[in-house]
């Protein structure tokens, strides 16, 4: 299970990018803002081995949220429904990086 709480925080993301990995799962949270939107929170996932920028667009899967303390744990709850929904997909991903 992820639990950034205490690791990354709205605080750490407001001054550059966090990211990390569960078990052959990547992620990525940023803040963006546009004129639209606001600021929001950007969570970005894709699989092993390689790193955000080249790990090719088609393998990426995003979602927005309120860059807000509430929309941060909403981020970490969509991270870990992902990682349970798609764990075949991870655990294989895992598998190819370490073999």
């Amino acid at each position: 299970m992820i639990d950034l709480h205490g690791q990354a925080g709205l605080p750490y993301i407001n001054r550059g990018v966090y990211t990390g990995s569960y078990q052959g799962m990547r992620y990525r949270m940023c803040k963006k803002e546009t004129e639209e939107k606001g600021k929001y929170l950007e969570t970005v996932i894709y699989p092993e081995p390689y790193c955000f920028e080249v790990t090719p667009e088609e393998e990426k899967e995003t979602k927005e949220f309120p860059f807000t303390n509430e929309g941060f744990d909403e981020a970490v709850t969509w991270l870990n429904q992902e990682y349970e929904e798609q764990k075949e997909r991870w655990e294989k991903a895992a598998r190819a990086f370490w073999i």
